[in-house]
């Protein structure tokens, strides 16, 4: 008799959030995956199935990351807030945790301290900015064009509501140029003459702008220019949470077959 594959054992922090509940339903239904652990800490000591509204999701909800992995536990995916991620990210990794990270707000920084941490602990984590995949392919044509196109600016859109800027779309882009290279300036940031917080950030080498209107959900717009022509590449995220659940799961189903960190979804694509 052939015994079944054991199936991989995931907890999702963030799991009652916009991304977190149908997340929690996808990783549920997946043949070889196993929902093993929820955090939430404004449902803390719920069930996740009143919680998420599937009554096949017999879990208490856990009030913290630490008191999920009492359960052993292989994956741990963040879709929680800025101000929780990192430690939440650094509590898996000293648990022997291999770690998804959905949420933005951590800066260059930060994730030094997370790479180095995981190859302490030899395990793997992935982060992206965005789990779409029109958002893996703005970072990579942005990326090409970067080869060919030496000036460009990065405007950063989202809802209202969003905390952080710049977004973790848009720092991932900015990390992303930067290992092509430098964008030219034609005349320093610092030298302008006005406001000089009126031409945006700089973060790693590419000035960043963003917007926070109502209407918007997640935007990236990397704008290229050239003497009498320029290049737009656009990604833009509707009001459903689809999008990022493939992604997010073909992380889950990868990440145990890296060691330290791994920036950006389409690294690990091919």
């Amino acid at each position: 008799m052939t015994s079944q594959p054991l199936k991989l054992k995931v907890c999702i922090a963030g799991a009652t959030g916009w991304v977190g509940k149908p997340l929690c339903l996808a990783v549920s239904a997946a043949d070889d995956l196993s929902l093993v652990g929820a955090v939430s800490r404004s449902h803390a000591g719920q069930s996740l199935k009143h919680a998420v509204g599937d009554s096949t999701l017999d879990l208490t909800i856990s009030a913290s990351v630490a008191e999920a992995l009492d359960t052993p536990t292989d994956v741990l995916v963040d879709y929680t807030k800025a101000d929780a991620v990192k430690a939440n990210v650094l509590t898996a990794i000293r648990g022997g945790a291999h770690v998804i990270i959905g949420t933005s707000g951590l800066t260059g920084e930060d994730f030094t301290e997370i790479n180095e941490a995981a190859l302490e602990h030899k395990v793997g984590v992935i982060a992206a900015g965005n789990f779409a995949l029109t958002a893996v392919l703005l970072q990579r044509f942005a990326c090409q064009a970067a080869k060919y196109l030496g000036h460009w600016e990065i405007i950063d859109y989202a809802s209202d509501t969003k905390e952080d800027a710049p977004s973790g779309t848009a720092r991932e882009l900015a990390f992303r140029l930067s290992e092509v290279g430098r964008p030219e300036v034609t005349h320093p940031v610092e030298e302008t003459i006005g406001e000089k917080e009126s031409r945006g950030a700089t973060l790693d080498g590419s000035q960043i702008h963003s917007l926070r209107l109502p209407g918007y959900v997640i935007s990236v717009e990397a704008i290229f220019g050239a003497k009498d022509e320029r290049l737009t590449i656009r990604h833009d995220a509707g009001s459903g949470a689809e999008p990022y659940i493939q992604g997010t799961l073909l992380a889950i189903r990868q990440v145990r077959n890296y060691v330290g960190l791994v920036r950006g979804l389409d690294k690990i694509i091919e």
